[in-house]
């Protein structure tokens, strides 16, 4: 099992990389959090992987942390979930709004990702909690009813999920719905 990669960032294709490890060539494909933070060609890059072996092809997938590692085998792990749809959620949303999304339930969120129908949205919901969520991602342990209430509030009103969330940040523990929405629409009205 190839667990790390360490050497010369030579191609970025997205979503597949060229890494020279000692005049050994090796493509990789990446999840586009992690391929916005590569550095720059000719550059030394270090990806934690994971090797997925099938009938056709041994395909490698690289990771700039542990966290989304962990997070994609837990997709993976799922069934109807493949390597190419695990890494189409991690494209779409960052680990801890997965986390989050997780945590409180919302298929909505999931289904903004390409490939992910209500259906896989729901399954992975259900199969997802408990193993990610609340220990997993900045703030998701302290989301209560109120708080997912006015997220989901901001959303419909079609703000970003990091806009909402950055907005959250600003709402007060233990405020109600309506002094929460206020709240988080004067903070993304400055901002």
């Amino acid at each position: 099992m190839i667990g790390r990669l360490s050497g010369i960032l030579l191609e970025k294709n997205p979503p597949q990389l060229l890494i020279d490890c000692n005049g050994v060539g090796y493509e990789v494909n990446v999840p586009m959090s992690t391929f916005y933070n590569l550095p720059g060609l000719n550059e030394k890059v270090v990806l934690l992987t994971h090797l997925t072996v099938r009938e056709d092809a041994h395909i490698l997938f690289g990771f700039g942390s542990q966290e989304e590692r962990h997070v994609f085998r837990e997709l993976v792990k799922i069934s109807g979930i493949g390597a190419r749809t695990a890494l189409a959620i991690l494209s779409g949303m960052s680990v801890a709004d997965l986390s989050q999304a997780i945590t409180l339930q919302e298929a909505g969120r999931l289904t903004r990702v390409p490939g992910i129908g209500k259906k896989t949205a729901e399954r992975l919901l259900l199969e997802l909690k408990g193993k990610l969520g609340a220990d997993i991602g900045a703030g998701a342990a302290a989301a209560s009813d109120t708080s997912s209430d006015v997220l989901n509030a901001l959303l419909a009103l079609g703000y970003s999920d990091k806009e909402a969330l950055l907005a959250m940040k600003q709402v007060p523990a233990g405020s109600s719905v309506s002094d929460g929405i206020k709240v988080a629409l004067k903070a993304l009205s400055k901002a």
